[in-house]
């Protein structure tokens, strides 16, 4: 994963830290990876509008321009101090060897902890999180206070030069993510809903395109918590305390081993937002204003 510096605007370079660290990269970018390397010129954020849920379902967007698939990156002004935490958990296709040998991709206690202060969130699963941690997949995929959203099944990019990730090919993106919700159901998890999450966060007209069948709702963010190989919790507190905004969307990790200190960050960032007027939500509670 790219690591993210204090300053907020630099993004650092992992090289050494090898594939996992591009994997997650994007799950986490800086303001590139908001839009994506290849989306701020050919897609922009909001390509699509809310419109009212159906049948009990959760909200959607209308398709963009040219039936695109539509992009939503951070609350309304309606949603008032509503702020969404979202977490990816991130494992990609080929890193099935390393979980044998016993790296975690979980993170279980960040899960408990959630539950504890009752923080209603959005975690962004792969199919290969959820094929590697059933339990855990059907745990989250049951319990109401979260929703479980699509981040593709094999985390590979849908773009080329994100971040040295392995790329899938246009033909094969709308079975990517299909295939992440097949992996849901056969864990067992019910509160999915119908938003996909670009691995690295990088997107094109292409790719957008290519997705249009799936009828899913992209799902960036605006603020960058920089959890990613973070060693400091209160660095990356500060960073997600001094960005939130009425409607934020936030970007964390449900990634022991490359996001060490989400935990300990949440544990702050929780009740000092609390204590600024701030209500927690999930995506599809932020895109019902």
């Amino acid at each position: 994963m790219t690591r993210y510096v204090r300053t907020r605007t630099a993004v650092g370079a992992l090289g050494a830290l090898g594939l996992l660290g591009a994997a997650l990269s994007g799950c986490a970018g800086a303001d590139r990876a908001a839009a994506g390397p290849a989306a701020a010129s050919s897609a922009p954020p909001h390509s699509g509008t809310p419109r009212p849920a159906v049948a009990k379902g959760p909200p959607t967007m209308v398709p963009g321009p040219d039936g695109l698939t539509p992009v939503f990156q951070r609350g309304a002004a309606a949603a008032g101090k509503a702020v969404a935490l979202t977490f990816d958990a991130d494992m990609t296709a080929d890193q099935g060897p390393r979980a044998a040998r016993g790296e975690r991709f979980d993170n279980p206690s960040l899960i408990a902890l959630l539950r504890r202060l009752e923080v209603p969130s959005t975690v962004f699963m792969t199919g290969r999180w959820a094929e590697e941690y059933p339990t855990q997949a059907k745990s989250i995929g049951t319990d109401p206070l979260f929703e479980i959203a699509n981040h593709s099944y094999s985390h590979y990019a849908f773009t080329a030069d994100c971040y040295g990730l392995p790329v899938v090919g246009k033909e094969r993106m709308a079975d990517d993510v299909q295939r992440a919700f097949t992996a849901f159901r056969a864990a067992g998890a019910r509160n999915v809903v119908p938003y996909f999450r670009f691995p690295g966060g990088c997107y094109d007209k292409a790719a957008l395109r290519a997705l249009a069948p799936q009828k899913v709702t992209a799902v960036q963010w605006d603020v960058v918590s920089g959890d990613a190989f973070a060693t400091d919790a209160d660095a990356v507190a500060d960073q997600v305390l001094a960005d939130v905004k009425p409607g934020s969307l936030v970007v964390m990790h449900c990634t022991r081993s490359a996001a060490p200190v989400t935990e300990d960050a949440v544990r702050r960032i929780v009740p000092e937002l609390r204590e600024r007027g701030y209500r927690f939500v999930r995506v599809s509670e932020l895109m019902a204003h």
